[in-house]
């Protein structure tokens, strides 16, 4: 039975939503069941978001339980820390090397807790982690850190390019398909197993 949980983290402002507007919609071009929830800190503000997407034949409820992530796909390198209760030995970590530093530690930024980051892989089945902003800037959309770190997600999943190119499509806004599509190929192209 296919099954997926996956937990989409960032900060307001990164395109979370978007990202896992993007998954609901592959998965419903795939012919599978998706529930999704999300909670919203004070994003506006750069506050921390998060959304559940569930993915299978039958999804009955729209939240992962503790431990039962089998991804999280974190867009901002420290914020997956705050949701370590949904993960175990059997998930996978894509995480974002871009740093957005909190406005409570702006001016002491030497006080990013790096190494925190760093002890916490061992929690983690596999650890990915790459700069999904630079690919960004690259394809000449810095905008787009979310769906290059779909485009990367996107080998993990059995679902089709075709499938998640039309997602894209649908969801972002038309006049910034054309660079999120690009974006999302360019993040494909930085897998490596």
């Amino acid at each position: 039975m296919m099954k997926f949980d996956i937990l989409v983290i960032g900060v307001g402002g990164q395109g979370s939503v978007l990202a896992s507007d993007i998954i609901c919609q592959v998965a419903l071009l795939e012919n599978l069941d998706v529930k999704k929830s999300e909670i919203h800190g004070m994003a506006q503000r750069g506050g921390s978001v998060v959304s559940h997407v569930r993915i299978g034949e039958k999804v009955y409820s729209p939240t992962i339980s503790e431990g039962k992530a089998d991804v999280v796909v974190s867009l901002e390198r420290m914020e997956f820390l705050r949701y370590m209760e949904y993960v175990s030995q059997k998930t996978v970590l894509i995480n974002n090397t871009q740093r957005i530093i909190p406005a409570s530690i702006i001016n002491d930024a030497e006080l990013y807790p790096d190494n925190l980051i760093d002890s916490h892989y061992r929690y983690f089945k596999k650890v990915y982690e790459f700069d999904a902003f630079q690919i960004a800037k690259e394809s000449g959309n810095p905008k787009g850190v979310s769906v290059v770190c779909l485009g990367f997600l996107s080998n993990l999943l059995p679902f089709s390019v075709d499938n998640w190119q039309k997602a894209v499509m649908e969801k972002v806004p038309p006049k910034t398909a054309d660079a999120n599509i690009k974006a999302f190929l360019k993040g494909r192209a930085a897998f490596k197993k």
